[in-house]
This record gives C-alpha cells, sequence and structure tokens, in this order.
C-alpha cells in the first residue's frame, strides 16, 4: 500500500483518470452515459443498481433522514449531479467505494442505472483506506465516527498518526484528540453524537482521571448548558479536589506512620492519574513515586494530565 499512501491526500480524485473522465466536474447528462461494457477500467458508465453491493468498510452510521430526504428531491428534480465510485467485484457485480446515500436515495426512488466511476482497487486494505479518507474529506461525519475512521486506519492499514494527518490536511494533534474521544463512557460518546456537548466539550472531559468525574461533569454540562471554557474551569476544579497536601510532615522514627500516609498518597495518586501509581519511601524520607503507562496514548494522556496540573499552579 506504500504506492497507495501518496494519492491518499487528495481521496479519489487521484486515483480516477481525470482525462478520461473530464465529466467530474459536470451535471451529468444521463442519456449520454454508455452502459458499463464489463471490462474497462477508469471509466464513467451506467451501472445497474441491483448489482451493486454495499461497501463493508463504510464509517459512517448515522444518517440524518430530512438531509437524506432532501437529496432524494434533489435527484428527482436536477438528476444525480455526482457520480458514485466502485470497484468491479466479482463476476458482472460492483462494491460501492463512495456514495452510499446516492445509491441509497437512487433505489429508493426506484432507479434501475446509475452513473458510477469503475476504478481498480488491489486489495481490501486499500479499499478500507479509500472509503474512510473519501468520508473523511467529504462527508459529515459525527466526531466518534471521525475517530474511529481515523483508529482503523492506523490498526487496519498501518498508518501514523502522522501520516493520516498529512493525508486529511490536519495536525496531528487534531487525529490523537479524535481517537481519544474513542475512550469516553458511552454515555458521553453517545452525547457528542447527538450534539447535545460538542467536540470542545469532550475534549475537555477526557482530563478528568475517571470515569465517575467524567459523568458527574457531563451532568453538570447538560443541567447548566455549560460552555467550553465553564466545562474547562470545571475540570480545573475537580482536579485540584483531588490535590495532594503540598507539605507532609512524617516522623521517621515510626515506620508505621509512614507506611500509611505512602498509602493514602498512592490512593490519591492512582484516582488522579487512573493508573497504578507506587509510592517507595525510604526511611530518611527519601523515595521515588512510580507512574506506570500501558501504551503511547496512555503516555500521551498522563502528559496532558501533568500539563492540565502545572497550569492550575500558575
Amino acid at each position: 500500500m506504500t504506492k497507495f499512501k501518496t494519492a491518499l491526500g487528495r481521496g479519489l480524485d487521484a486515483l480516477i483518470n481525470q482525462q478520461s473522465l473530464q465529466e467530474a466536474n459536470q451535471s451529468i447528462n444521463f442519456a449520454e452515459i454508455k452502459k458499463d461494457d464489463g471490462k474497462q477500467l477508469d471509466v464513467l458508465a451506467k451501472i445497474p443498481i441491483d448489482l451493486i453491493s454495499p461497501n463493508p468498510f463504510q464509517p459512517r452510521k448515522h444518517f440524518e433522514p430530512e438531509a437524506f430526504e432532501e437529496l432524494k428531491k434533489s435527484i428527482l428534480s436536477n438528476g444525480l449531479i455526482q457520480p458514485i465510485t466502485v470497484r468491479r467485484f466479482g463476476q458482472d457485480h460492483y462494491q460501492l467505494i463512495s456514495g452510499e446515500r446516492r445509491l441509497k436515495a437512487c433505489r429508493e426512488i426506484g432507479h434501475k442505472e446509475i452513473p458510477a466511476y469503475i476504478i481498480k482497487v488491489d486489495s481490501d486494505e486499500t479499499m478500507l483506506a479509500m472509503a474512510l479518507i473519501e468520508n473523511i474529506q467529504r462527508a459529515k461525519l459525527n466526531p466518534i465516527e471521525i475517530g474511529f475512521a481515523y483508529k482503523r486506519l492506523m490498526d487496519e492499514c498501518h498508518l501514523t498518526q502522522e501520516q493520516i494527518a498529512d493525508t486529511v490536511g490536519k495536525d496531528r494533534t487534531t487525529v490523537a484528540n479524535s481517537i481519544r474521544l474513542l475512550k469516553l463512557p458511552q454515555q458521553i460518546q453517545e452525547c457528542l453524537i447527538k450534539e447535545e456537548i460538542t467536540s470542545g466539550h469532550a475534549r475537555a472531559l477526557i482530563n478528568l482521571p475517571t470515569e465517575a468525574m467524567q459523568l458527574d461533569a457531563l451532568q453538570k454540562i447538560l443541567d447548566g448548558n455549560l460552555s467550553v471554557r465553564k466545562v474547562e474551569s470545571l475540570v480545573k476544579k475537580f482536579m485540584k479536589s483531588t490535590e495532594l497536601p503540598k507539605k507532609i510532615t512524617l516522623n521517621n522514627s515510626d515506620s508505621t506512620v509512614i507506611a500509611t500516609t505512602v498509602n493514602d498518597i498512592e490512593d490519591k495518586l492512582r484516582k488522579l492519574f487512573g493508573t497504578k501509581v507506587q509510592c517507595k519511601q525510604k526511611q530518611n524520607g527519601s523515595g521515588e513515586i512510580v507512574i506506570e503507562f500501558y501504551s503511547n496514548d496512555e503516555l500521551e494522556r498522563l502528559f496532558e494530565l501533568f500539563e492540565i496540573i502545572d497550569k492550575s499552579y500558575s
């Protein structure tokens, strides 16, 4: 897929033979488009709707009913302006790459054929990348769908966050934050999908170390219709509520007191950082604190948490 990665940044446009498909930016005269001969690639042709299989890699999970009805009315009034894109799939069959809403609308309207770009796709991996990139760049995916799309590009197409960022024209932090949204509790994700909260709200909630604190903050957002800035302030207050004492005086001769205090500190740090923490203290009062992490994403989360704590003291 190395060669394909260089073309991803321009979506499907980079893979379509523009010289032979000059109709791309024009309204389609359906009557002038020839039927597919079953052989050519990089062509615009009419194909039977019943012979098109759905895209198994479609990242979109939610369709707005009102927008879909508007699309059907537009097709009835003006025809299909933008063709779908497919690949050949078995004998006399096709598999959809992009244009699921257009295909569904034409099917419900009663059309038997649809204009489609027929292009070559060598592998399922490339198919997945094309579907995800095309949807990210051109479709109105919700933040959770975008996060899942980025995650699949990493897991199944083996792209780094930097490569994804270059491909879709975003910075790496944006890609990382989108993927981190997937770690939020399901209730918060659903509120984000329903647009009850924004991505800004969700990013602020990520910084809270426990699910209970995140859900508590979510309820305050919904009850008070809080702005993103107010939520960020709320998060700082949550963090301060779990602060450790700035100075702890220990009796070095009393090992029981030391052990008890260290255990309390460990408990508070575990709640604060949301991961395993070990405090190792010697009789002379010196020691070390070990904060464990289990992935690059977890390390990045902890680093951002340190930044928030640092800002709360400034």
